[in-house]
């Protein structure tokens, strides 16, 4: 293939606006909020899965709590019913049984408000180990929220600069040759990024192999229109007078 020494130079501007824009890839994918977020979000999803668990146990000794309200209700209830039965009869057997069995649904009504208590404070710790966790998931959502806007910011910039490389590599490409892009296209896809490199002291930019013997001798006798391949990285060498040939 043939190109001018001018042509050729140009490959170098492409690569190093290349290399720039693989540069920018790989900060936009691995930004430095992008692993605490990932935790932050594990945090949270373990605090969610705690909070259904709390919550569960709260919904359940609310409803015990229910339970024992409305055995209250009733026992209370069937007091103020067997008080009033007592007042109105005149039979002294309905008095004895409504007497003791006074005496048994006060008893119970004892027994069930002192349980109700129980549950009470339980349904307190309940409630308080839900709000526990909803002030921990929301001091999550805080960090989370701090670190999404950092990372937008600089996402942003980031993606300005490859905006500005962007038009850059179009003007630039613009002024190669088809074929010749193409060729640097295939190289660059081949060689890891890199499609060109500087022949700098007879040492190949993209590899660092210094050519010596029949390879440097190939070099020297190549016109200045021949577009060189390193012998080792099969890079586009491109020459000029750094090239110390």
């Amino acid at each position: 293939m043939k190109a001018t020494p001018t042509e050729q130079q140009e490959l170098l501007r492409l690569q190093a606006v290349d290399t720039r824009l693989a540069q920018l890839a790989h900060k936009l994918g691995s930004l430095p909020q992008a692993a605490p977020l990932a935790d932050l979000a594990k945090q949270d999803d373990a605090v969610r899965r705690s909070r259904a668990e709390a919550f569960g146990a709260l919904e359940d000794t609310k409803a015990e709590l229910a339970r024992f309200e409305s055995d209250v209700a009733l026992v209370e209830a069937r007091i103020a019913r067997d008080s009033e039965r007592l007042t109105h009869t005149s039979s002294m057997k309905d008095v004895s049984a409504l007497e003791a069995e006074l005496v048994s649904l006060r008893k119970r009504l004892s027994d069930l408000e002192d349980a109700e208590l129980v549950v009470m404070e339980r349904v307190e710790q309940a409630t308080s180990a839900v709000a526990a966790i909803d002030d921990e998931r929301a001091a999550i959502a805080v960090a989370q929220s701090k670190l999404e806007a950092e990372r937008d910011e600089a996402a942003a910039g980031l993606a300005t600069d490859r905006d500005h490389a962007e038009r850059d590599r179009a003007v630039i490409a613009g002024g190669v040759p088809e074929g010749l892009l193409a060729f640097y296209e295939q190289r660059r896809a081949r060689g890891g990024g890199v499609g060109a490199a500087l022949l700098q002291h007879r040492t190949c930019g993209g590899c660092t192999m210094t050519l010596t013997g029949s390879d440097l001798e190939a070099v020297r006798r190549a016109a200045p229109d021949d577009v060189l391949q390193c012998p080792e990285c099969d890079r586009i060498l491109v020459r000029t007078d750094e090239s110390g040939l």
